[in-house]
């Protein structure tokens, strides 16, 4: 399975952004630079979310975002693009509301999972939280299928623990035979990766710019000429 995660960020960005944050405040700035450095972090702290996920084109707003505190990574993988699924139905295309829940069902029109791979980053131990996000890829030639990548973050390390590859396709149960992705559906999923260009695109440039920020307080601290150390007094 290809890693989705772009190859020119480093997982571990968000962590080292914050220790480069801390060696600054302990160098010691002025009062701006501490205000500065307050912003930064308090930033980093209510979005990581969307600073870790969105730079890869995933949808991470309140309304869909999945909480689990399980480690079974397939099984809430699925469970959580169920409600991937639901939230399509309540949020974004309510008009076909009943449509998209029996998406989920083996009535009538539903999905079949084709293929489901994953990738472990590192392990995850109790009492640790995690947040699931689906990403839509490109729609294949397949008017049938449709494929998903999976990232699930850690709450407590913020940063991904497993990721997974899903493949579905579109099926009706009472046919037994696999279908074309009715119009409605197709609709939605071309919006929804529409909307996952934006995010990747503005993402990537808010992390860009908290980098830049932090070395605008790097060479104004430690990293400037003459510079020595006051433990952070925060003199003026």
């Amino acid at each position: 399975m290809p890693d989705t995660a772009p190859t020119n960020l480093n997982p571990r960005w968000l962590s080292d952004l914050k220790k480069r944050v801390g060696y600054c405040i302990c160098f010691g700035l002025s009062q701006a630079q501490v205000e500065e450095a307050g912003n930064i972090m308090r930033e980093v702290t209510n979005d990581w979310r969307e600073l870790t996920a969105g730079p890869e084109g995933f949808l991470t707003g309140p309304d869909r975002r999945v909480h689990v505190n399980n480690v079974v990574y397939n099984r809430y993988a699925e469970s959580a693009r169920v409600k991937w699924l639901h939230n399509f139905a309540i949020h974004i295309d309510p008009q076909h509301n009943q449509d998209w829940m029996a998406l989920a069902t083996p009535n009538s029109l539903g999905l079949i999972l084709q293929s489901i791979q994953t990738v472990y980053k590192f392990p995850l131990t109790w009492p640790d939280h995690i947040s699931v996000y689906h990403k839509l890829r490109p729609l294949p030639t397949d008017p049938s299928a449709f494929e998903l990548d999976v990232i699930i973050l850690s709450e407590l390390h913020q940063r991904p623990a497993a990721r997974c590859a899903e493949s579905l396709l579109v099926y009706n149960y009472q046919q037994r035979r696999k279908i074309p992705m009715p119009p409605f559906m197709r609709d939605a999923f071309e919006t929804t990766i529409k909307l996952q260009e934006a995010a990747m695109k503005e993402n990537s440039r808010r992390v860009q710019s908290l980098s830049e920020r932090v070395r605008v307080l790097e060479k104004e601290s430690w990293d400037r000429e003459g510079a020595k150390e006051d433990m952070g007094s925060g003199a003026v």
